[in-house]
């Protein structure tokens, strides 16, 4: 299986940036990772913010395959303890899944073909996380899941 992340715009945090590449360097030793920045809409101070997701949704639904799995990061997913996010990654590899997708938005979240065309969505807390700390968080907690599946001693309980 591998994993493709989206990310809307860059991470322009410097620490920020290398906690993410430090922990997908990680994960290429269990399964093959990808991260990929999509670019931020031009002049977004002009558009609505229907219009900034619509924009970014045509961007997003360009990178899926019909049979990719797409999984968005939104505030309104299924939350998972570590433990129970592991189970859920290794069901998508017993499965024979070739690729889950994994997507962080924009600041508005996503439109509603994105919603339509996505298979599931993971809430990552209750709280809100700025999107560039997320992106670190999430690619953290895929590198967790991995050792608890190996039960190797990264993650105690």
């Amino acid at each position: 299986m591998k994993i493709l992340i989206l990310f809307i715009g860059k991470t322009d945090k410097k620490y920020i940036w290398e906690g993410i590449e430090e922990y997908a360097h990680r994960l290429n030793f269990y399964l093959p990772v990808e991260l990929k920045v999509l670019p931020d809409i031009k002049k977004s101070g002009n558009l609505t913010e229907e219009l900034q997701k619509e924009k970014e949704g045509r961007m997003i639904l360009e990178q899926i395959n019909p049979g990719d799995q797409l999984i968005l990061l939104d505030e309104k997913g299924k939350e998972f303890s570590s433990v129970e996010f592991s189970k859920w990654i290794e069901k998508k590899m017993v499965a024979g899944t070739r690729q889950l997708i994994f997507v962080i938005g924009g600041p508005y979240g996503f439109s509603k073909a994105v919603y339509q065309r996505a298979n599931f969505s993971i809430s990552l807390s209750k709280m809100t996380f700025s999107h560039q700390m997320v992106r670190m968080i999430f690619v953290e907690q895929l590198y967790r899941s991995m050792t608890i599946l190996r039960n190797e001693p990264y993650h105690h309980e």
